[in-house]
């Protein structure tokens, strides 16, 4: 007889858990970074250039030995600058005092700027030989 009551109990708290999840998913987080204007291209080139992105990432944001591809699809720039302050692998953080949000953007503008890499079949040297 206890069952039904049992169930139904637990079938309220499963409905109770689903809805708190999705209203946490649909919330506005608090912490994250006020939306930076639109950048600059050519200043965050520079900035790419001279904070020393490259280093990692390379000159055309392709890749390197020790950072992923980060051009010419980036993610979207709050996530972006949220990634740049709290970065969850072996970058560095770069935090607001070494680069202002309007440099991040700027660095974002720059990287969506960045040619996509060419088809693997567009280059004739990767053609298999038959």
């Amino acid at each position: 007889m206890k069952r039904p009551l049992v169930r139904g109990m637990l079938a309220g708290i499963v409905l109770a858990l689903f809805g708190a999840l999705a209203h946490a998913q649909t919330a506005p987080s608090s912490s994250a970074p006020v939306a930076a204007p639109p950048g600059s291209a050519v200043n965050g080139k520079k900035l790419y250039e001279s904070v020393g992105c490259w280093q990692c990432h390379g000159f055309s944001a392709q890749g390197g030995q020790a950072g992923p591809r980060i051009g010419p699809e980036s993610i979207a720039l709050p996530a972006f600058i949220r990634y740049v302050r709290q970065p969850t692998r072996s970058m560095p953080p770069y935090t607001a005092k070494v680069l202002k949000d309007s440099d991040l953007a700027d660095i974002h503008a720059y990287l969506k700027t960045v040619p996509k890499p060419l088809d693997p079949v567009s280059i004739p040297l990767l053609k298999s030989v038959n």
